[in-house]
């Protein structure tokens, strides 16, 4: 059976560049890469960087690694972090995803955000169903 599962990293530059780095040299198992578009209750928009890999071997996990709400984001410009994640993406043929998505702070529990985001990339055919 499959197991589809986030895995989060910090918000940080040096996760994104952890997340990067698992996308470049893991490019033959990359399947998709994200931008998750969030507001927080305030207003204030905040951006998630995913990538999703296809399983190692016969394990059948599926891994969605994440930065999740760690860089801010402003109409009309694109930051540092943002930029560099997305060139790494371009690097190994992948254009990011945009998705706008409710922020997680609006869930009593991140496990329900993730059930949540994992909705949302499904009803979308962004991930695979489960077997």
């Amino acid at each position: 059976m499959r197991q589809q599962r986030f895995i989060e990293l910090g918000e940080g530059y040096s996760d994104i560049f952890e997340l990067c780095e698992l996308m470049t040299t893991n490019a033959n198992r990359l399947e998709r890469t994200f931008l998750f578009k969030t507001a927080t209750k305030d207003g204030k928009p905040s951006l998630s960087l995913a990538a999703s890999f296809s399983p190692a071997g016969e394990g059948g996990f599926y891994p969605i690694y994440i930065c999740r709400e760690g860089i801010s984001s402003k109409e009309g410009s694109v930051s540092k972090r943002q930029l560099m994640f997305e060139e790494a993406a371009a690097s190994v043929g992948s254009k990011p995803v945009p998705i706008e998505l409710k922020h997680s702070s609006e869930f009593p529990e991140t496990k329900l955000f993730y059930q949540y985001v994992t909705g949302v990339l499904r009803l979308n055919h962004l991930l695979p169903p489960l077997d």
